[in-house]
């Protein structure tokens, strides 16, 4: 296992401890991460190593993913991809589970949500290190359970193929990612469960993304909008309010402006009926909806885009939205920022997603893009900018 150098790592533990959890004590943070209180003193002014085993621990005590705490960020990346081939071989043979071990349903859940909560913070390290093992021991789960137990399992299925599948369509595996959403439409079949259905809906839409099939992505869309539930109750209102956001982001993708608005009003009539919250895997509420009318209007562009800066003039998201939806935002205001001739502004803004989620932000095509063209035209700190732009691979 390599050691980290202690300083920058240090600092960034003694950050996120005092900083981010003001309550945290040194010997707390020994005590949850099973150290002494000694090592961690060292750690923290620099005067002693971590290795991956230790800096994983702190990370897991710290609540953050082990990225945020790295000197070398690239080491982040490399790992992700390395873990790419375990995941495509785990769901391979998804129909033919090799022999061990499975916990019980209750503890498999457990696992799967917090699986799920890693997606949602966009803690893809995290991910690609787990889900292999624990999507393999899910089929085996699955492929034994009886009658009572298999459509919970096939939920749990469906739950923790999205998991993975975030890290395989951020990180550019778009044919793992297509595998892993058939899956998903496999599984959902089991459960029985229309409000899945939903989500799975929602979750297809990428690879009409991944092969700007945008059109036919809305069509996908609208089509599972009609065949789903009346929205009567918070769920069912919050999944269709979801499939109203996506559906307006790819029709702003496909420049269909009439259908982009009128998915959007859809959404934003359910947000008013529900808290902002997260719904099946998926954030939902008025939050929600005004970060998706931003990206709509990006999506759009052209004239719509001193629409994104106008909702952004004077309102920033809470910071309690999950952290791809957090730092999504700021990717897309710095594009329409960029487009507007703002590039401080949109300089800025890549800076603010990288704070909140860095690995979405590193991975994010539009940030290599943006970065790129912040270089060639030099109109920000030209430093700052250089050492941006090496960190996300941006050319």
């Amino acid at each position: 296992m390599p050691a980290h150098a202690g300083g920058g790592v240090g600092r960034r533990i003694a950050y996120y401890r005092s900083v981010v959890h003001p309550q945290m004590t040194q010997q707390q943070l020994a005590d949850a991460a099973c150290l002494s209180l000694g090592a961690i003193r060292k750690i923290e002014r620099g005067e002693r190593g971590v290795s991956d085993v230790t800096l994983e621990a702190i990370a897991e005590a710290l609540g953050v993913d082990p990225s945020r705490l790295r000197t070398d960020r690239g080491a982040a990346h490399t790992r992700v991809h390395d873990a790419l081939p375990r995941l495509s071989a785990a769901i391979a043979a998804y129909d033919l589970p090799d022999d061990g071990p499975t916990r019980p349903l209750a503890e498999l859940r457990a696992a799967v949500g917090e699986a799920a909560g890693w997606r949602l913070s966009a803690q893809y390290t995290r991910i690609a290190r787990t889900l292999p093992d624990l999507l393999a021991e899910l089929a085996r789960a699955f492929h034994t359970a009886g009658p009572g137990e298999r459509p919970h399992l096939a939920g749990l299925l469906v739950a923790a193929y999205r998991t993975a599948d975030a890290v395989a369509f951020k990180y550019g595996a778009h044919d793992l990612s297509a595998r892993l959403i058939d899956l998903m439409r496999w599984a959902v079949v089991d459960t029985g469960d229309p409000l899945l259905a939903m989500s799975v809906a929602y979750v297809r839409t990428e690879t009409f993304f991944a092969a700007r099939a945008h059109a036919a992505g809305l069509r996908a869309l609208e089509q599972a909008l009609d065949t789903a539930p009346a929205p009567a109750g918070t769920p069912t209102i919050a999944a269709r309010g979801a499939l109203h956001m996506r559906a307006a982001v790819i029709a702003g993708r496909a420049r269909n402006t009439a259908a982009a608005t009128a998915h959007l009003d859809q959404a934003a009539t359910l947000a008013d009926q529900v808290p902002e919250g997260v719904y099946g895997g998926t954030a939902f509420g008025p939050d929600s909806v005004r970060i998706h009318d931003v990206s709509v209007a990006v999506s759009l562009g052209n004239d719509h885009v001193h629409r994104a800066l106008h909702l952004a003039r004077g309102w920033k998201p809470p910071a309690g939205l999950p952290a791809e939806r957090h730092s999504g935002y700021y990717i897309e205001l710095a594009r329409a920022q960029l487009w507007s001739g703002h590039t401080d502004d949109a300089f800025t803004s890549l800076k603010t997603a990288r704070a909140i989620a860095p690995q979405h932000t590193r991975e994010h095509p539009w940030v290599r893009e943006d970065a790129a063209t912040l270089r060639r035209l030099k109109r920000a700190d030209a430093e700052a900018l250089t050492t941006f732009t090496q960190w996300c691979a941006a050319t």
